[in-house]
């Protein structure tokens, strides 16, 4: 499943143009890292109802797997801002490679959303028949890998048990009926369209140990967030709009999916998403960062309420 990208209006760096609260802007043109999963719809939203040029905003958006794939990017400034994991983010700043902030959390986890999968033919039915399997995740060491080895773990397994590989969503529905991976770890919309070409779920990693773990959120630098300040409000009061509606309308986020994966709009319609809130639990924040810290993920259990970026 190649990822159509819908692309807004393209531009370099912009300076100096008003936004719609007053005020002059240090930055108008701006490059948004999306990953093509439900999660990105509030940007899509935000685009399609023209709340970021009600901020005197141009966003442009590039697909990226996973922020660890463009972090030249990210630290050089040329992204300005990209959707992330809260276990990428963590991972990134244990590593001291940046110092990043979520600046808008998107998707609160929910039963449904992402699970692990096997083909059809496939013997394996528990988690338990995993053991000595391949199994594909979208990133190493991302929520997908934690998540997985919380549900091993319940079932008696250890992480080293089972073999984890990198395939990209969009890739790994052809690994599984090649016999490339035993199972795969989806996340909607990919799950819902593997389940429609005959995907077995084995396990929902939303639930049991992992019930109630944020998913994703928008992510920037916390230099950045020093020389933009006032873009940084811009963005975010538009980026708040955009999830505001995603968590009251469900035909909103049905309407984007579409348009910037080749998810059809039936699928789209019928496929579970989390919660879209305004902010995350703190305590499923925490529950996910004590996980990353047994499984070796990050060196430091971290302070999580350092995570989340002010903006004025």
């Amino acid at each position: 499943m190649a990822v159509a990208l819908a692309l807004s209006a393209c531009g370099g760096g912009g300076s100096g143009q008003p936004a719609a609260s007053g005020g002059r802007l240090e930055k108008t043109h701006l490059l948004i890292g999306v990953v093509p999963v439900a999660s990105s719809a509030s940007l899509f939203i935000a685009e399609k109802r023209g709340f970021f040029k009600q901020e005197g905003l141009t966003v442009k958006t590039e697909i990226i797997q996973a922020p660890t794939a463009v972090m030249p990017k990210i630290v050089n400034g040329s992204m300005d801002a990209f959707l992330t994991s809260y276990v990428s983010l963590m991972t990134i700043n244990d590593s001291g490679a940046a110092k990043l902030k979520l600046f808008q959390h998107t998707m609160g986890g929910a039963p449904g959303f992402c699970a692990v999968v096997v083909a059809k033919d496939s013997p394996i039915r528990t988690v338990a028949d995993l053991k000595g399997k391949t199994i594909a995740v979208n990133v190493l060491k991302t929520l997908g890998h934690t998540v997985v080895n919380a549900h091993l773990q319940q079932a008696g397994l250890r992480p080293d048990d089972v073999k984890f590989v990198a395939v990209p969503f969009a890739d790994q529905l052809g690994a599984l009926s090649t016999g490339k991976v035993d199972a795969a770890w989806l996340a909607e919309p990919f799950l819902s369209a593997a389940k429609k070409n005959g995907a077995v779920q084995i396990v929902d990693t939303i639930g049991g140990p992992t019930a109630g773990v944020p998913v994703d959120g928008w992510g920037v630098t916390e230099q950045w967030l020093a020389k933009y300040p006032k873009t940084a409000a811009a963005l975010h009061r538009a980026l708040a709009k955009g999830q505001q509606i995603a968590g009251a309308d469900r035909k909103a986020i049905d309407e984007v999916v579409p348009t910037y994966t080749q998810i059809s709009p039936d699928v789209a319609a019928a496929m579970r998403v989390g919660t879209f809130t305004m902010e995350s639990d703190r305590a499923g924040v925490q529950k996910l960062a004590d996980l990353m810290y047994g499984f070796g993920f990050i060196k430091t259990r971290p302070d999580v309420g350092q995570i989340f970026a002010s903006v004025s």
